[in-house]
């Protein structure tokens, strides 16, 4: 006899841990299938986690040769780059063992192997030494998250032309470090190898990094990043990288087609997107189809085609962002249980952790503008915050839209120090319909950083104070 289970979460990423979690919190008999071999996914394993990890230390790193405004005399500071690498693993496995401590005392069934599907409610589980149990399941969540975008006619070897796993785990610091792709990943793991030492070349097949964002906020990161060393080649493709002995030769050339130019380069590192990882789950088995970009269609409570069959995180459609595969986590195992899941897509942040962090929730300003939307900005810069000035931290400015008729907030973009923190004010805001007056009329300690959100609401309705 097989175990049957009310919930089968096939993947234990951020996504499919916090559902199972909440999933067993709900008295549902749950278990989570995850082949890594340690729960938290890509995220913390190889991904968000031990890239702030080394974003951190090497934030240090870099502050520490440069305290001399502040009255601080430092000589002698040495990398000892071995050491920060064994800080970020004992991060990394101190926390997915948290999690395992989580499933213990929630009663979650862990099941470690490679989950598939025989049938809608019965699913294969084939261990690391091969051997196969199968399980049964009322319903069934994949959250089996997304994999490296391969770059056609580049191959990875995690060595010399490495993805964003194999940037986590370099031996030591290259010369020469070329980053394909100026999006999130490309942009942090190329900020941590330039704080170190590296020669930092960024190549964006864009006419700006991180092209999604607003662009007053691309425009001014690119500055900023340039300021700290980095070189941006934008409009350029990667037509060629071949790795030898004496390092990777590249060949790039215009986004238009014409010319070609040469680069060479001792760590190259492939960042350009992510796809949905749905092979090898069977999915045939039980008449379920992926898109065009290998996405499963869902409805909005996150069903499938498939009765009982659910997805969330990584493999359905919306931004790629770990927060937001545990909102829908949550979301669908409540409505699973037969409660009123809901998930706020227009209240989702995104964070770039370089330094300064660069923040956004809901509509660019480019958004708004081809859909016609009228609409009031608000810009304050830190250079004219308090706090920003006795912290020496003055890059940077928080940018706010609101309707001009309703003044309801329909978008914030902050580059700037603790933006990754700053921008959580306006998506609560956001989430209860806030309009900017509401933001700008609620005290802010002063000093204090977020008084910078205060005055762009001020701005965004009528007019800053201290300014």
């Amino acid at each position: 006899m097989s175990q049957e289970f009310d919930v089968v979460i096939i993947g234990g990423g951020p996504g499919g841990y916090v559902a199972a979690i909440k999933a067993a919190q709900l008295n549902l008999k749950t278990a989570c299938i995850e082949e890594r071999g340690s729960l938290g996914g890509t995220c913390l394993n190889v991904g968000c986690i031990p890239s702030k990890a080394l974003l951190q230390s090497s934030h240090k790193y870099e502050e520490a040769q440069h305290l001399q405004e502040h009255g601080v005399e430092v000589s002698g500071v040495k990398l000892n780059l071995k050491q920060m690498m064994e800080r970020k693993t004992k991060v990394v496995d101190t926390l997915t063992k948290g999690i395992e401590g989580l499933f213990t005392k929630n009663k979650v069934t862990y099941f470690k192997g490679h989950g598939s599907f025989l049938t809608p409610n019965k699913i294969n589980v084939t261990g690391a030494d091969g051997k196969s149990e199968e399980i049964s399941a009322k319903n069934v969540i994949i959250a089996t998250g997304s994999d490296v975008m391969p770059l056609p006619g580049i191959a990875i070897d995690e060595k010399q032309i490495v993805s964003s796993t194999g940037a986590l785990d370099l031996t030591k610091v290259p010369a020469k470090l070329v980053v394909i792709g100026g999006g999130y990943i490309g942009l942090e793991m190329g900020s941590v190898w330039s704080r170190l030492g590296s020669e930092v070349t960024v190549i964006e097949y864009a006419d700006s990094i991180v092209p999604a964002m607003d662009s007053d906020i691309s425009k001014e990161f690119k500055k900023i990043l340039e300021k700290q060393g980095l070189k941006f080649k934008l409009g350029t493709k990667v037509t060629s990288a071949k790795a030898g002995k004496s390092g990777v030769d590249l060949v790039l050339t215009p986004a238009s087609g014409e010319g070609q130019e040469k680069l060479k380069a001792d760590i190259v590192l492939v960042s350009v997107g992510r796809k949905p990882n749905t092979s090898g789950l069977g999915l045939d088995k039980i008449g379920l189809t992926t898109d065009e970009r290998g996405r499963i269609p869902i409805n909005d409570d996150f069903s499938t085609s498939v009765k009982n069959v659910y997805a969330i995180g990584d493999v359905v459609r919306g931004a790629m962002l770990a927060h937001k595969a545990e909102e829908e986590g949550i979301a669908c195992v409540e409505i699973i249980a037969g409660q009123h899941g809901h998930v706020n897509y227009d209240a989702i942040p995104g964070v770039v952790y370089t330094y300064p962090e660069v923040a956004a929730v809901g509509k660019t300003e480019d958004e708004l503008k081809k859909a016609g939307v009228e609409y009031n900005v608000g810009k304050y810069p830190f250079l004219a915050n308090s706090r920003a000035r006795t912290n020496g931290d003055t890059n940077g400015f928080v940018k706010i839209l609101a309707d001009k008729k309703t003044d309801q907030i329909l978008g914030a973009h902050i580059i700037g120090a603790n933006a990754g923190e700053l921008i959580q004010e306006i998506v609560l805001g956001m989430e209860f319909k806030a309009a900017s007056e509401d933001i700008a009329r609620t005290s802010h300690a002063h000093p204090g950083l977020s008084e910078a959100v205060k005055e762009a609401a001020l701005a965004t309705f009528f007019k800053p104070i201290n300014m």
